[in-house]
């Protein structure tokens, strides 16, 4: 795939502001996956998989627990699975992954989030047609023969691997995301940089100058909206 994995620096470089905002989207996505089936990981995929990608953020015990605790407790509140398609400047394309109980209200500050910065909405597919559903994993103290063996040895296909700074980044098919983990834990490997089921463009846009700046103003009023989980896009936003 030959993509850098940009997140592991931003959530290595995390402020108190930013990590606040992190935690509550996390406590969102953790009570409709425990809400949606049993709250228990071991039976429940979905929870399994968030509670995975929540320990690569350090999302704190207390936040995990207090949302697990409200969804056996029977709470009342529903939230939308939405996704949104657009185009940033520069013919970049994003996508937004969005949590709500107000399907107006997120869909008017989604919009207004492009359209004050540069870019605007598409229409469903207008971009997802240019990203590819894919499981990611980043594993330190490992090297890439040994990454490989693990895997071959597990019978798993992967799309790619690469060496980001000493950590090994391994794509592989999302529905081998969990047999992928569970190989890796067999092999001893507990703890991962990145754990994630991920939406990555299959080309890159440049981006520098003005066309950067304001791209990057448009992806952080993204992120900043309460309803907003995940945004993806296929900018190049360089070092």
């Amino acid at each position: 795939m030959g993509r850098k994995w940009n997140n592991i620096k931003d959530k290595k470089a995390g402020k108190d502001a930013a990590n606040s905002r992190i935690y509550a989207k996390f406590g969102r996505e953790i009570y409709v996956a425990a809400k949606s089936g049993e709250p228990n990981p071991e039976s429940n995929r979905a929870l399994k998989t968030v509670l995975e990608r929540a320990k690569t953020y350090s999302v704190p015990k207390h936040i995990i627990e207090k949302a697990i605790d409200k969804a056996k407790g029977g709470g009342d509140e529903q939230f939308d699975e939405l996704r949104y398609e657009g185009f940033g400047v520069a013919g970049t394309m994003v996508i937004v992954d969005a949590l709500t109980n107000n399907v107006n209200r997120t869909a008017s500050e989604v919009r207004a989030a492009f359209g004050k910065n540069g870019g605007n909405m598409g229409v469903s597919g207008s971009a997802a047609h240019m990203f590819q559903n894919t499981a990611v994993f980043g594993v330190e103290g490992k090297s890439e023969d040994e990454i490989l063996e693990i895997l071959m040895e597990a019978d798993l296909d992967m799309r790619d691997i690469m060496d980001e700074e000493g950590t090994i980044i391994v794509y592989v098919e999302p529905e081998q995301f969990h047999a992928t983990q569970e190989a890796f834990k067999g092999a001893g490997i507990e703890e991962f940089t990145v754990a994630e089921l991920a939406m990555l463009p299959m080309t890159e846009v440049a981006l520098a100058g003005d066309d950067l700046a304001k791209f990057e103003k448009m992806i952080d009023a993204l992120e900043d909206l309460e309803d907003v989980q995940r945004v993806y896009h296929n900018a190049d936003l360089g070092e």
